[in-house]
Formats: C-alpha cells, sequence, structure tokens
C-alpha cells in the first residue's frame, strides 16, 4: 500500500501574482494516492506546478499522471507503441513539434484535457520558455456587459492546426470548474474557430478580442526550464504556449488526463446563427455541417 512522504516540509514558491508555483521537497518517483490530494490542492490554488530535479523515467511519469485519472493517447499524434499513453516531442533550432500558440490542451475534443503532466527532457540553453495565463482572470476582469454577453455563447473548437478540421466540438465560452465552482474563459486561438450563436464577422470579432484578452500579460506567468523539471497544468482554467525563440534540441515528454466535461453557467441564451447557404455565407460551412449531424 502507498503511503504519503511526509509533505510538512514542501518548498512552495510563487512564480507571479496570477499564477504559478515552484514545488520542491517530494520525489514524484514515489508518489501515491496521498501525495496526489496535496498536489491537487496545490494546483487548485497555484493552477500550474513546476516540480524540478525529478527525471522520471517513461514508466515513472505514465505511473504518477494515472494518480490523478485515466490517461488517453493524442488524438492528432502517433504515439509509442509501448505506451499509447505517452508521447514525446522534439523540436531542434525553432522547427519541429512546437506549441506555439495559445491554447487548452485539445479543446478541439467532446471531453477535453483536464490536466496535462510534462517532463522537460532535454532543453536548449537560453529560449524556449513557456507561458501560462490564468483563464479565471481573463473572465474576472471582462466588464459586466461583456461577462453577461459570453456566459450565454458557445464555441466551436476544432483541429485544423492538426489537418484534423473534422475533429470539432462545441464547448461554452465561460465555464464553471467542476472543483473550485469559478468561472473561467474558455476560447483559445490555436483551437477556437467561431461563436456559434453569431454571424461569422460578429463572431470573427469578439474571437480575436478574447484570445487576445486572454493572453495579457498581467494573466500570465513565464517559465524558464531545466532539465528534468515536471510540469502538471489544469486545462479547466488555463492557456499555454510556447516561445518559438530557441537554437538547439528541445525534447519533451507528455501524459494527459483526460475525460472532462466542460459546462457552462446555463444552456445558451440564443439559438445558433444560420443563414442561406451562398458565396457570402461560406465560412458557416463548417458549422452548418457540425450541426446537422
Amino acid at each position: 500500500m502507498a503511503t504519503a512522504q511526509d509533505l510538512g516540509s514542501l518548498e512552495v514558491t510563487r512564480l507571479s501574482g496570477s499564477l504559478g508555483a515552484e514545488i520542491r521537497g517530494i520525489r514524484l518517483a514515489e508518489a501515491g494516492p496521498p501525495d496526489a490530494e496535496q498536489i491537487e490542492s496545490l494546483l487548485a490554488e497555484h493552477l500550474v506546478l513546476f516540480f524540478p530535479d525529478q527525471h522520471l523515467t517513461p514508466d515513472e511519469h505514465v505511473a504518477f499522471g494515472r494518480l490523478f485519472g485515466k490517461l488517453e493517447a493524442h488524438p492528432n499524434l502517433s504515439m509509442d507503441t509501448e505506451r499509447p499513453e505517452f508521447f514525446e516531442l522534439r523540436a531542434e533550432g525553432g522547427a519541429g513539434a512546437i506549441a506555439d500558440e495559445w491554447h487548452s490542451d485539445l479543446s478541439c475534443e467532446a471531453s477535453p484535457s483536464v490536466l496535462a503532466i510534462l517532463h522537460m527532457k532535454k532543453c536548449p540553453a537560453f529560449g524556449g520558455d513557456t507561458l501560462w495565463a490564468n483563464m479565471y482572470k481573463a473572465y474576472d476582469e471582462l466588464s459586466p456587459p461583456l461577462k453577461e454577453l459570453c456566459e450565454g455563447l458557445t464555441a466551436l473548437h476544432d483541429a485544423s492546426p492538426h489537418y484534423k478540421p473534422e475533429n470539432r466540438a462545441i464547448h461554452p465560452v465561460v465555464r464553471i470548474h467542476p472543483v473550485t465552482r469559478r468561472k473561467s474563459l474558455f476560447v483559445n486561438e490555436h483551437f477556437t474557430r467561431r461563436i456559434v450563436e453569431l454571424s461569422h464577422a460578429e463572431s470573427d470579432v469578439l474571437l480575436r478580442y478574447l484570445t487576445r484578452w486572454a493572453s495579457s500579460t498581467r494573466f500570465t506567468v513565464r517559465y524558464h526550464w531545466t532539465e528534468g523539471t515536471i510540469a502538471m497544468w489544469d486545462n479547466r482554467c488555463t492557456q499555454h504556449h510556447v516561445l518559438n525563440d530557441f537554437e538547439g534540441e528541445r525534447v519533451i515528454q507528455r501524459v494527459t488526463v483526460m475525460g472532462d466535461d466542460p459546462q457552462g453557467v446555463g444552456a445558451p441564451r440564443w439559438e445558433p446563427f444560420r443563414a442561406a447557404a451562398s458565396a457570402a455565407n461560406w465560412h458557416d460551412g463548417p458549422l452548418r455541417t457540425f450541426l446537422s449531424r
């Protein structure tokens, strides 16, 4: 039976005013369910956690991830055939697998990622930092009229950036976290295609504003990696992106806890926007196709 490590001496260092903490004093390779409970509590408070000097093996990484829920293969990437829920991404000199647009992992899926757990296996001497943004704050600091509008809207997300536009889902623009019960903004520049209840032109204006707003500097933390660091973040209330400014090789390994069920404040307040098919309304095609299924 797994026993808890002595976590009374955990060193927790906040990294910004909005989110992020670095945690020392725990060996993740030896973590059990009691340790996972404390980590989940810290994650609810800080949204993204960093554990330096862990150097987990792939099997240790998978075992640690399973403490937090079911791990699933990435729908848009080829996996390790031995461990389909574990994947490795390599990039060199700014080319390769680099997540350099703001996103919440797999929001294009009907049941997106709950948590992601990343091992920085190899990192360049400089550059390649990752930024995370706090979507609670992004919602909280909207004006009251814009909050009210967004709470009544839904958005279409798809995997077009991964050349799989048929992978689509509709989620609330404002969602409620199932644990903290706080509201957060849930649109991102990588996966979110349009607002369902608005015309394409109206949606374009609002989405451009919301995605820029969500990445406002004051909502973010920027982390400079060292090899062997484990990061874990809550995709239900954060977004992230990698700075593509590095030279040399960058290798990450990751597992993903899936099974999220995004819930909005209530039912959408308006019907989906529907325009007659015409040359001027070709942008509405993907939405019409999805709604007709």
